[in-house]
C-alpha cells in the first residue's frame, strides 16, 4: 500500500516550533549546498511542486529558492534520516546556493579542528 503525502510527512518529527532541518545537496556530485528550515506546509509544497520551499525564521514566511534570484533548487529526491528530525533534499541547483552568491553556504570560515586518526 502506498502512503498519502500527509501519511509522509506525519513520518517527519518536528521540533517544538514545528520546524525540521533540510540539508540540502546537489544530486549528482553530492556537495552539500545549504541547510534551511520547512514546517509542515514548506515539506508539503516541497513534495508536490518540483521546487523546494522553506520557512524563514527570520521573516516568517514561505520562501521558494529561486523566485528572486533565479537561483533555483529542482527537487531530485527527498529522504527522512533514521530518527525522522532531518531531512536530506536531494536538488539540481541553478545557480549560487547562498545568499551571499557563493555555490554553497559552507565555502567560507573554516574552523580549523583538530584531526583524528582514522
Amino acid at each position: 500500500m502506498t502512503e498519502t503525502l500527509e501519511e509522509r510527512i506525519a513520518r517527519v518529527t518536528f521540533t517544538p516550533d514545528g520546524l525540521v532541518a533540510a540539508i540540502v545537496q546537489q544530486y549528482d556530485t553530492r556537495e552539500v549546498l545549504m541547510l534551511g528550515w520547512m514546517d509542515a506546509e514548506a515539506l508539503r509544497r516541497t513534495l508536490t511542486s518540483g521546487r523546494v520551499t522553506f520557512w524563514s525564521r527570520s521573516r516568517q514566511e514561505y520562501w521558494r529558492k529561486g523566485d528572486t534570484s533565479g537561483h533555483a533548487q529542482y527537487v531530485k529526491d527527498v529522504r527522512l534520516d533514521c530518527d525522522g528530525d532531518a531531512l536530506l533534499v536531494s536538488v539540481d541547483q541553478v545557480g549560487a546556493a547562498c545568499h551571499t552568491g557563493d555555490r554553497t553556504c559552507f565555502d567560507a570560515d573554516g574552523l580549523d579542528p583538530v584531526r583524528g586518526d582514522a
